[in-house]
């Protein structure tokens, strides 16, 4: 079905940047068209993120046209600049072959025209395509929408293009892209019941996708804020077991005492909890990881049941599967540790200052924040009423001030050899003395920790009497101490703890 001037609306949504380039190809004698989730997301009211085009200009004919762009070889699409920033991708109108590997097709040949172009996309909401036409001395937008999509999206269906069956054997990866679409869309989408069958008949073929393809269609469902709901859409069309079949052995597997859920949901309700509060990336695969070693280390049931060393085994099993999905080293090292000591134990007045600085030399200060977010998300995927109790915070606190650098005399950019020089004396209590008067004088002034200061200072200071310089040195001392009482005071206040 073509929409004319009902449609006109749309076009002050697109950019001036779109409008040019597809202007440029239709004086040059070619056909222009926005395409896929662009037209998708200007019908539902969504600023595009990125932009497509298609045209049956040739990629050779289009690099002449755009001189400023590059080209992807294999599948013709020409990345048009506009003022040398905006891009869009832009390809001739195309028809696939046969996928004998389920992933890519065997050829791919040029399309005559648009509709041909548009049968062979994924879902009708992204076969849909803009473009402008000529009537009489006007010229006018019409959409482009032969597969219904325009109303599976009002009405919020996944649907795939004509037989499901065959767009998911042309690429097996199309059914992941369908739970991803029905999470990351809005609430309320659905997938089309004979989409889902297909998706459940054939989840097996996932196993001829990249894992490198899975990773990356797996965390767009990660980062959206419904992640939850695209994991355990994933695990109902079958295709967890071929993504993180791990995560699955936990369910069904009751827990103890302290939980009020099983393993597997234990996992999906702190991710749930971890998407609610935005965290980041590592964090979300973290809490969707943390106890994934419960199956393997539990040991009993009922409410006593144990899980000793579920942390160490977890972080193991994290690591293979962050391996396999071909997550970076620097993510999969992070992922990993939060994994490994989100099972850290402390309470107040029980756990030592020692311990705790333990913790964060284990840990890395820079990963502390995450590690806490790690067991907030635990703690509300526990069924616990809060995420951060007085002992988190409290926590929170002490990892602040063992972080904090001491006070003390090694602050100063001179040392005792340096004093015993300029007084020609041996060690002894004046030399700390000194230290401990200079320590409090750039404390008032940090531009004084220069050494040229600090050596005429020693000067000064070494022609003093015994008792004006152990008085002056015990007056230093008690500053000191004011100081690191109201910075331990501050640093209290600021996560409300006694």
């Amino acid at each position: 079905m073509r929409y004319g001037g009902a449609i006109m609306e749309f076009a002050n949504s697109i950019p001036n940047e779109v409008k040019s380039a597809a202007e440029t190809l239709r004086q040059a004698g070619f056909e222009a068209y926005v395409v896929g989730g662009c037209v998708r997301d200007l019908l539902a009211g969504i600023t595009p993120s990125d932009w497509d085009a298609a045209t049956n200009a040739s990629p050779e004919q289009i690099q002449a046209i755009f001189p400023d762009n590059f080209c992807d070889n294999k599948f013709g699409t020409v990345t048009v600049r506009i003022n040398g920033v905006f891009e869009i991708e832009t390809t001739p109108y195309r028809v696939e072959s046969k996928y004998t590997d389920k992933r890519h097709p065997d050829t791919v040949e040029w399309a005559d025209n648009i509709n041909e172009d548009l049968s062979r996309r994924d879902f009708t909401v992204n076969a849909l395509a803009l473009g402008y036409i000529k009537e009489g001395k006007e010229t006018k937008i019409e959409l482009i929408d032969l597969f219904g999509g325009r109303q599976d999206l009002q009405n919020k269906i996944i649907r795939a293009v004509r037989d499901p069956e065959e767009r998911f054997l042309e690429d097996a990866l199309r059914m992941m892209r369908a739970a991803r679409f029905a999470v990351t869309l809005g609430p309320d989408w659905r997938i089309e019941e004979k989409t889902k069958q297909a998706i459940v008949k054939h989840s097996g073929w996932m196993k001829a996708v990249s894992q490198e393809r899975i990773r990356d269609e797996f965390l767009k469902i990660i980062m959206s804020p419904r992640a939850t709901e695209g994991v355990e859409l994933l695990r109902e069309l079958g295709l967890l077991e071929y993504i993180i079949p791990e995560i699955l052995e936990g369910y069904g597997c009751s827990q103890n005492k302290h939980h009020i859920y099983d393993c597997y949901h234990h996992l999906v309700k702190s991710l749930e909890f971890a998407a609610k509060k935005k965290f980041g990336m590592h964090v979300r695969m973290a809490s969707l990881l943390h106890d994934i070693g419960k199956p393997k280390a539990k040991s009993g049931d009922g409410p006593n049941a144990t899980f000793y060393n579920h942390e160490i085994i977890g972080a193991k099993i994290a690591k293979k599967i962050l391996q396999r999905l071909k997550f970076s080293k620097k993510d999969t090292d992070k992922i990993v540790l939060l994994v490994r000591y989100h099972l850290f134990y402390y309470n107040v007045g029980e756990v030592s200052e020692s311990s705790v600085r333990r913790l964060v030399r284990n840990v890395g200060p820079e990963n502390l924040e995450e590690l806490l977010q790690v067991r907030m998300a635990d703690r509300i995927g526990s069924g616990c009423p809060k995420a951060e109790p007085y002992k988190l915070r409290h926590l929170r606190y002490l990892m602040e001030r063992v972080a904090l650098d001491p006070i003390s005399p090694k602050m100063i950019k001179v040392n005792g050899k340096d004093i015993m020089e300029v007084l020609g004396v041996s060690s002894g209590p004046k030399i700390g003395q000194i230290l401990d008067i200079l320590l409090g004088q750039i404390l008032n002034d940090p531009s004084a920790n220069n050494q040229d200061w600090l050596l005429a200072e020693t000067k000064r200071l070494g022609a003093l009497g015994d008792s004006d310089l152990a008085r002056l040195a015990v007056e230093a001392k008690n500053q000191r101490n004011q100081i690191e009482i109201k910075r331990d005071q501050m640093t209290k206040k600021k996560y409300w703890v006694v």
